[in-house]
C-alpha cells in the first residue's frame, strides 16, 4: 500500500480549495465554472474502499457527505443534488456532492458525461469564505 500512497493524488493533494477539515476528512471545492459548490469529501487516511473502514468512521463520513449536501442546497439553491463515490481514477474513499440545473451543461446526463448544451448559465455566487463559514458551522459537532 505504501507505493498507494505515494502515487495517489489525493494523498499528495488537497483536490480542490480547502473549506473545512478534521483530523479524519476535509471538504474541498471543485474548481468548476458551470457547478458552483461542487464539493469533494476526502477520507484523510488512503483507503480504497467504504467498507475498509471502520463503521463509526462510515457513518461519521457519511454525516459530513449529508452537512455538505444541505449547505449546498441552502445556498445555490439547485433543481438536484447528485452524490457520488467512484474511486475508478483515484482509489482513495471521497464523495462529489454535486448540485445540479435542469439547464446545465449536463443534464440529465452525469456531469462526466456528454456536453448536452455549451455556455454558462447564472448561477448563485457564493464565495469560498461564505461557503466555508457555513461548513464550518454544519459541521461544528460533527467528531
Amino acid at each position: 500500500m505504501g507505493n498507494d500512497i505515494q502515487s495517489c493524488d489525493l494523498c499528495m493533494n488537497p483536490g480542490g480549495a480547502i473549506l473545512w477539515q478534521s483530523a479524519l476528512c476535509r471538504v474541498v471545492r471543485v474548481d468548476d465554472p458551470h457547478y458552483p459548490g461542487f464539493c469533494r469529501v476526502i477520507w484523510k487516511d488512503h483507503v480504497r474502499e467504504m467498507t475498509d473502514m471502520a463503521a463509526n468512521h462510515q457513518l461519521m463520513l457519511m454525516r459530513v457527505v449529508f452537512a455538505v449536501e444541505s449547505v449546498v442546497r441552502q445556498l445555490f439553491i439547485p433543481d438536484k443534488m447528485n452524490l457520488a463515490s467512484f474511486g475508478n481514477m483515484v482509489p482513495h474513499v471521497h464523495w462529489h456532492v454535486i448540485p445540479r440545473w435542469q439547464d446545465d451543461r449536463h443534464f440529465p446526463e452525469p456531469v462526466w458525461g456528454g456536453v448536452r448544451r455549451e455556455g454558462l448559465a447564472p448561477r448563485p455566487v457564493v464565495s469560498d469564505a461564505v461557503l466555508a463559514q457555513a461548513l464550518a458551522e454544519a459541521l461544528e459537532n460533527i467528531e
